[in-house]
């Protein structure tokens, strides 16, 4: 008898013991979003009664007033608004544009401002155009074929690369400093390929900069739709004299005051130790911003919701952070690491979901490989719910801004096939959101800020 207690007392204290404890909460924060899950409902009400939430914006600060209500009637221990300065661009009434072949012989096709963009002339801007596949190319012909003509950057996503992410990354120059690039030989406007690897009729919108060019010397840049793009290129090697003519009314108005939306869980041990999760709570105004970054918003709220609801008691003081101003200007994930130095708070975590609400993969690391060797050593836990992506990566825009060498960022991954459908285009909207989808990404990450929350992170 007195072996088998002892056999008891050594299994007690062995890491099966502990792993069996997680494995029983993993399930019941995964049980919990599958079927008494709140994300779904949240985004239902911020997508559908509110809608896109531009930085600045009415609907922006609808969304700040409805966030902060909800997550007041969690009961978590404090929610608060922080005050933040955000750039006000309006988009003013639909754009317009076609292209000509010969004299009043017109094709419509549909096109959108890029954020920041200037307005065309009252009557529009109407010219030749030329196309190049990037901004290599625009050097090359230089100011002789440029000048006095539309710019049209035509070098698509590359179809063959999986991660979705990287071919976004290689052709979105074009749209952030095509403006720039091409006024400097002259051009009067630029036209650039949707940021889409579908073809479809969907404009895709997303920010432009113009840097320290004198206001005088800005042109204006919009996107057009990829069928559109690739009806256009057609037609240009059949037709080079093509003239391109579009009218866009958007304006940069003064910066006006927003907030980050923020809620926490004091910690029972180690309350001076700060756990973030969070996403962005402003969008493109095409659709309603439901993958992005509604999806990451809710799915942070109820993070906090999960582990309070299964009886979790954090260590560590958990915050979720609705960062405003993702979109076009990254004030809001700027301001909350100013506030968090200024305060001297110390952040061990922080993870992000910004990718959309499509089925969790797992997870971007970007911290020690000792750090990555801990949550990769969590493999087994999250193998019943499919989750096999940990690697050493990116986070999230809004969180990047924490980093120091004592923080390890994280950012959710969604499987990415899909995402470009609707980045920043009229058709982000809340059907194209599954439920179940949404919910696993709420578990996947509430399951993670637990384990780091248990076990701590390993000391550089």
């Amino acid at each position: 008898m007195r072996k088998v207690l002892l056999l008891a007392v050594l299994l007690a204290s062995t890491p099966f013991f502990s792993q069996t404890e997680d494995e029983k909460q993993l399930k019941a924060i995964y049980d919990m979003a599958l079927t008494k899950g709140k994300a779904y409902d949240w985004l239902n009400y911020l997508s559908n009664q509110i809608g896109g939430r531009l930085s600045g914006s009415v609907q922006a600060q609808h969304a700040v007033d409805y966030t902060k209500t909800q997550l007041d009637a969690l009961g978590l221990d404090k929610v608060w608004l922080q005050p933040v300065m955000v750039p006000k661009w309006v988009r003013g009434i639909p754009e317009f544009a076609y292209f000509e072949t010969s004299p009043g012989l017109t094709t419509n096709v549909p096109i959108c401002a890029l954020g920041g963009s200037v307005a065309t002339p009252d009557g529009g801007l109407k010219a030749n155009i030329v196309e190049v596949k990037g901004l290599d190319e625009l050097e090359k012909l230089g100011r002789a074929k440029i000048e006095g003509k539309i710019v049209f950057y035509n070098r698509p996503m590359d179809p063959t690369l999986i991660n979705t992410f990287e071919a976004y990354s290689g052709c979105v120059d074009q749209r952030a400093s095509g403006a720039v690039e091409a006024a400097k030989f002259g051009a009067l406007g630029v036209i650039v390929r949707s940021m889409n690897l579908r073809l479809d009729d969907y404009p895709h919108t997303g920010s432009m900069r113009y840097g320290d060019t004198p206001v005088n010397q800005r042109i204006p840049a919009a996107a057009i739709s990829t069928n559109a793009a690739e009806l256009l290129s057609a037609t240009l090697k059949l037709n080079p004299n093509t003239k391109f003519y579009f009218k866009q009314n958007c304006k940069q108005y003064e910066d006006v005051q927003s907030y980050n939306v923020i809620g926490e869980i004091t910690g029972s041990t180690y309350p001076k130790e700060v756990m973030v999760v969070g996403g962005h709570l402003d969008s493109w105004d095409l659709g309603d911003g439901s993958h992005d970054d509604g999806a990451g918003c809710v799915q942070s709220m109820d993070v906090l919701r999960l582990l309070k609801e299964t009886g979790y008691k954090p260590k560590r003081t958990l915050r979720v952070v609705l960062f405003m101003n993702e979109e076009n200007g990254m004030r809001g994930g700027n301001k909350y690491a100013e506030v968090a130095r200024n305060n001297n708070e110390q952040h061990v975590f922080a993870l992000e979901s910004d990718s959309g609400g499509f089925t969790p993969r797992g997870f971007s690391i970007d911290a020690s490989d000792e750090n990555i060797e801990q949550i990769q050593g969590w493999r087994d836990l999250f193998a019943p719910y499919l989750i096999h992506v940990f690697q050493k990566g990116g986070s999230g825009a809004d969180i990047g801004p924490l980093k120091d060498d004592g923080i390890v960022l994280a950012g959710l991954r969604p499987d990415t096939q899909r995402y470009f459908d609707y980045h920043h285009a009229e058709n982000d909207t809340f059907e194209h959101v599954n439920k179940r989808e949404l919910e696993l990404g709420a578990a996947t990450m509430a399951s993670l800020v637990y384990l780091i929350d248990k076990y701590g992170t390993v000391p550089n």
